[in-house]
């Protein structure tokens, strides 16, 4: 889970388009394989995946291949050079992988044409994943698909530049007042208070800190305009304003953990992909990870996640069931955290990966109260939009952002 997997700069929506496409002129994905899927006897399962890099790839060949082993099946495991383009290219043309990641912010757009296999309940124990984990794959009141792993945001500081401008650990802040100040004796020290992703997917933690949200809990409605979000944003406009945050390119960096491993920023707020980013590219910052600071309506983050898909179309939708089932087992789940340092969707086994990842605490603790990816079909181009106006947040109007959201959002889902 690499910085951009969480990153929306690079939506590739012409493959979704293309899969929405094809189920609009008849060809879609309601006309059921079940008369060719075979419950029983060895399979030969395609699973396409998503991989951060060779570490998490060489995980899940041996995962797959341990599986393989005991079952009597085969499992072939390919990483996809764009998984977006790859799985939509292949849904659209009917012969898709059986196994495959997807990511909780396409979910919605595979669920709602019939190319998933709603399996959700099937596997054991689905209470074991996180609430916020089951809601982020669940369709029309269905659990479709098993959380892979997930990650949220928290709040980072480097510890040195924390000194350096007269802060102890009692200055740490957990409310946005707090923020507010540190960031003003920051500033005053000549330093940059917060690097800051000019993205929903770091700005929307200070919506869902006021109790906010761009859509409904079921996906169906846009909940933009309200004054829980506009009071978010004029919130972060005022740290922008301020000078007490900068987006990234403002300090000369492509994303704010490079800011903030640069030191051109005292705090950042990103997800816990951040540790192997700053072990790989800036081994000598020192800096400590706290939850991200509450709203007036109390703590808040955002959760990215990915779930192991199973085609519609899978001729062997029961040894795919098995598969995911193996893939989701908890001690599997930690040997995947351990491998390539992902955190395990189970809650049952949250307490062996604390004491495993001390550090990682504020991150897995944060799922409590975690907000996911907006759960919707259709929404790429309303979500590009979205994205122009934060990036201009410094100067806009945030009554304008949001309404111009619902608007867009109204229309994509035919409201």
């Amino acid at each position: 889970m690499t910085p951009r997997t969480f990153t929306r700069a690079a939506l590739a929506g012409v493959a979704a388009a293309a899969l929405l496409g094809s189920t609009a002129c008849g060809s879609g994905f309601d006309d059921s394989a079940d008369d060719t899927t075979q419950s029983s006897g060895p399979a030969s399962l395609q699973i396409l995946i998503g991989s951060s890099g060779d570490a998490e790839t060489k995980a899940v060949k041996d995962a797959a291949a341990a599986w393989a082993g005991t079952s009597g099946n085969t499992a072939t495991v390919t990483p996809a050079q764009d998984l977006t383009q790859q799985l939509g290219q292949a849904l659209a043309g009917g012969t898709p992988p059986d196994v495959f990641y997807v990511d909780a912010a396409r979910f919605a757009d595979y669920a709602s044409v019939g190319a998933l296999e709603p399996y959700g309940d099937k596997v054991s124990n689905p209470d074991d994943f996180y609430e916020s984990l089951r809601t982020a794959f669940t369709y029309d009141g269905k659990l479709y698909c098993a959380p892979k792993d997930f990650s949220t945001l928290a709040l980072q500081i480097n510890t040195d530049l924390w000194a350096k401008a007269g802060l102890t650990d009692a200055d740490v802040p957990t409310t946005w007042d707090q923020l507010t100040a540190v960031s003003q004796k920051i500033k005053a020290k000549g330093q940059v208070a917060l690097a800051l992703g000019d993205t929903r997917d770091r700005i929307g933690a200070f919506m869902v800190q006021n109790g906010g949200w761009l859509m409904s809990r079921d996906g169906k409605q846009p909940t933009a305009d309200t004054p829980e979000n506009l009071q978010a944003l004029q919130y972060v406009k005022s740290l922008l304003s301020n000078g007490y945050a900068k987006f990234p390119k403002q300090l000369d960096a492509g994303w704010s953990g490079e800011a903030f491993g640069k030191g051109k920023a005292v705090m950042t707020i990103e997800g816990n992909w951040i540790k192997g980013a700053l072990q790989n590219d800036f081994p000598n910052v020192k800096y400590k990870v706290v939850p991200l600071p509450a709203g007036p309506k109390g703590q808040g983050t955002l959760s990215f996640t990915q779930c192991w898909g199973v085609a519609a179309k899978s001729k062997y939708k029961e040894q795919a069931i098995r598969f995911v089932e193996a893939m989701t087992a908890g001690e599997q789940q930690i040997g995947f955290a351990k491998a390539f340092g992902v955190m395990p969707s189970r809650q049952s086994v949250s307490g062996q990966y604390t004491i495993a990842f001390p550090a990682d605490k504020p991150f897995i603790d944060g799922v409590e109260y975690a907000q996911g990816p907006v759960n919707a079909p259709k929404m790429d181009s309303v979500l590009r939009d979205l994205e122009a106006g934060l990036q201009g947040l410094a100067t806009g109007d945030p009554k304008t952002i949001l309404a111009g959201f619902d608007k867009n959002a109204k229309a994509a889902l035919g409201g």
